[in-house]
């Protein structure tokens, strides 16, 4: 088998090869509609794995993206995609060699950072990728839709509670009219919330990807600030096989505006139930609604996976908001490497050595990934026996070190 690297040329074939690995026929654009989910690829960074005498198996890719890191930080990650074997070569080692390979590759790119989304939840675990981001549907019976707390007096629909008049206002487009705004709105949006993906310019100009990256039909609720600046949008669609309005997400930094946003969606007429595709974790939604139980969670997932390529470079990117120190004894065994390193965060700022003390947790490097972003607690990881504590004291100390200043969250699909 060989492994190499594609340029635009091969394109046809990736294409192919990619749609035959999972039993479906290459899209062709539909008449007016947005382009196709592969249409972003980057070329000189896919893999084609073909036989001795040339036949395609199997593929693999990568995007260039900027992820945020908790404290704010944006850091460049590769988004591994379009990873797909044919049937007929499957358990014969295809992927593992291709997972392999681009792993070394991203390295010697210098890329310290891997991310990508689970077809399948066991596959990528062996190949040191751990789940770092979760979401939920929320579904919100229209009848139950009320919230706990009114809106303030004088305020108009869609304007944040508590706010003065004139202080927000509301207003629907559709997405072929405001690609502009959504682009620069999601901009902002990610550049604040730790575990969310750059949306690069050429994704939105192309189309490539869901809604409302894609050009298909949606309505979108923009809201504007005091000074009329786009600060949040909203984009839907109605489903009447359910009596749906299903929003596709719900982007801002600011949680008066998506109040705003979520009052004006779940005022909508003529519809039985309000669906919220990507709810993060702990979202006060739910705790807003005059009846708890009325905000049904369901899809509750795993999003983004991480995989860390550079344990220092990883560690000493992001913030910090705890000082102290822990002795980490990370075993990547894909790679075939195990090291041990100390870990000392003071003022928000980490340094990270190797070293030859004692260790205060044992982990694998899938562990790393999933409690990099600070989604997963490094207690739950040991409670679940995926990390061995050395010291009583040590998971509590790893839970307080490792947290975010605010649930990470990924939207983008990719």
């Amino acid at each position: 088998m060989q492994i190499r690297s594609t340029t635009d040329q091969d394109l046809r074939v990736f294409v192919d090869t990619l749609h035959a690995a999972f039993g479906r026929f290459a899209e062709t654009p539909a008449e007016g509609g947005g382009g196709l989910w592969w249409s972003a690829v980057e070329m000189d960074r896919g893999l084609l794995a073909s036989t001795a005498d040339g036949v395609p198996v199997g593929t693999a890719a990568s995007y260039s993206f900027e992820l945020t890191l908790p404290g704010g930080v944006l850091a460049p990650a590769a988004g591994v995609s379009a990873v797909g074997v044919l049937p007929s070569y499957r358990r014969q080692g295809v992927l593992s060699a291709m997972m392999r390979y681009q792993l070394d590759e991203l390295r010697d790119r210098g890329e310290f950072l891997s991310v990508l989304l689970a077809s399948e939840a066991p596959i990528y675990g062996r190949f040191g990728y751990g789940p770092a981001t979760y979401t939920a549907r929320l579904t919100v019976p229209r009848h139950q839709a009320a919230f706990a707390l009114p809106r303030a007096a004088g305020t108009a629909d869609g304007q944040a509670p508590g706010t003065a008049p004139g202080a927000g206002s509301v207003e629907v487009l559709r997405r072929a009219d405001c690609g502009d705004i959504l682009e620069a709105v999601y901009d902002r949006y990610r550049r604040a919330q730790p575990g969310a993906l750059s949306r690069p310019h050429r994704w939105w100009a192309l189309g490539a990807g869901q809604p409302p990256v894609s050009s298909a039909p949606r309505y979108v609720v923009v809201h504007h600030d005091a000074d009329g600046v786009p600060d949040g949008y909203a984009s839907y669609s109605r489903d009447d096989s359910e009596n749906a309005l299903t929003i596709d997400e719900v982007i801002t930094a600011d949680d008066a505006v998506f109040t705003a946003l979520a009052r004006f969606l779940l005022g909508h007429d003529l519809v039985s139930q309000v669906v919220f595709k990507h709810v993060p974790p702990e979202h006060p939604l739910r705790w807003q609604l005059a009846d708890f139980r009325a905000g049904q969670v369901g899809g509750d997932t795993d999003w983004l996976w991480v995989r860390i390529l550079d344990v220092p470079r990883a560690l000493t990117a992001r913030g910090w908001y705890a000082d102290g120190e822990l002795v980490l004894d990370i075993d990547d065994p894909f790679l075939g490497e195990r090291d041990r390193y100390l870990l000392t965060v003071r003022d928000g700022e980490a340094d990270c050595v190797r070293t030859d003390r004692e260790p205060d947790l044992s982990l694998d490097i899938r562990d790393v990934g999933s409690i990099y972003l600070g989604g997963t607690a490094p207690t739950t990881l040991v409670r679940a026996g995926h990390v061995r504590a050395h010291h009583p004291a040590a998971p509590a100390l790893a839970d307080a070190l490792f947290r975010s200043d605010r649930s990470p969250h990924c939207l983008h699909w990719f």
